[in-house]
């Protein structure tokens, strides 16, 4: 005789178990749940059709029970029954069956996995992927033999990793040829990896964007200064001037933003998989002390350097009359612009910089018990 077992989900918090009982239509649901053990009987129709469906868990803790009645509600619907059992103790189950095998038609009911607050409030609910999220990715691993990624999460991870071997790209073509051609190789570094690097930046925008979607933490209004800011030194200081391309300043610049980047990208990988690598983490957090300067140092020298170009090209500059009564002149704009970039602009990005420095560095204090 063959026994027929229903579909079984079950979901926890800390103090209690859910089950819901795939079975419609189940006429006189026989439970007996005693302290680490719970049998159900009962006839409706389930996977097999009209059936008598039959199942036995040994639980993996033991049940609270009063000594008239169980802990135990049992509500029965049209289209399936559910069971909440209170846990003795208040605990998180790293499965539910006693066994470390468990039977196929007993499922976990994702959709119901929350914790409870400690404070009460049925209102105030925490997600248990962000509380437990060891636990979570195991059990669901368990239960479909692949964890599925938030596609907002792999759109990230592509991003990140599109600019790691972006930049590692041109980090390594640089030093290629430097190694091969020394100093003679700065000269020409704008026409090998100006292109890709113009394409990385033009991609950096997105960074922008992110917060604005909800996509990553921060300020869209920081993202753009610092995005927009090294876009205005590549666009129209370096690549609208033919003369400023063969500088070895370019090359300078080149190797600390390649530098910056081949660091961060790997840093933001490793958060979104919730991987704490120690040594990335600190590089990340170091090494804008000595690159951040010299790297505002670089664009300075490339604005300053740039001045008497735009004097003698007049590009980018607007001069009356004309039908838009309008004036703009570029080398007048720039000698404002280095003053804010040296001074309130280095400090800003400065004290930013120190200010996640501390927060992400900062000792970590271990309170154990004593027993």
């Amino acid at each position: 005789m063959v026994i027929l077992s229903p579909f079984v989900y079950w979901a926890q918090t800390s103090k209690i178990i859910s089950l819901k009982i795939d079975l419609r239509n189940a006429e006189k649901p026989n439970i007996d749940v005693i302290e680490n053990n719970i049998k159900f009987s009962a006839q409706g129709f389930g996977a097999h059709g009209f059936s008598n469906y039959v199942f036995n868990l040994d639980l993996f803790a033991s049940i609270k029970l009063s000594k008239d009645e169980q802990k135990t509600t049992v509500k029965v619907y049209e289209n399936r029954i559910e069971v909440v059992l209170e846990k003795n103790e208040a605990a998180w189950w790293p499965r539910l069956t006693a066994q470390p095998q468990k039977p196929a038609w007993l499922k976990i009911n994702f959709d119901q996995w929350k914790t409870e607050d400690d404070g009460g409030s049925e209102e105030e609910t925490r997600d248990v992927m962000k509380d437990y999220p060891g636990m979570y990715d195991k059990l669901y691993k368990e239960e479909f033999g692949y964890r599925k990624e938030d596609l907002k999460k792999v759109y990230l991870i592509l991003y990140n990793l599109f600019q790691f071997i972006g930049f590692t790209y041109v980090l390594c073509v640089m030093i290629v040829r430097f190694v091969k051609l020394d100093y003679a190789s700065m000269v020409d570094t704008y026409e090998h990896v100006g292109g890709a690097m113009k394409f990385l930046q033009l991609m950096m925008f997105l960074e922008v964007m992110h917060p604005l979607f909800r996509y990553t933490k921060g300020s869209p209004l920081v993202a753009f200064l610092q995005v927009g800011g090294r876009a205005f030194v590549l666009f129209a200081m370096i690549d609208s001037e033919p003369r400023m391309q063969t500088k070895p300043v370019v090359f300078c610049l080149f190797g600390i933003w390649t530098l910056i980047e081949v660091v961060r990208y790997p840093f933001y990988i490793a958060q979104l998989y919730r991987k704490e690598i120690y040594l990335l983490t600190w590089l990340r957090y170091t090494l804008w002390i000595p690159l951040y300067p010299l790297g505002i140092l670089c664009e300075a020298i490339v604005i300053l350097r740039n001045i008497p170009y735009f004097e003698e090209s007049g590009k980018f500059t607007i001069s009356l009359p004309n039908e838009w009564n309008f004036a703009f002149h570029l080398p007048n704009f720039l000698r404002v612009y280095l003053l804010i970039l040296a001074f309130p602009g280095m400090f800003f990005v400065m004290k930013h910089m120190h200010k996640l420095r501390t927060v992400k560095l900062k000792p970590k204090i271990i309170i154990k018990k004593c027993k």
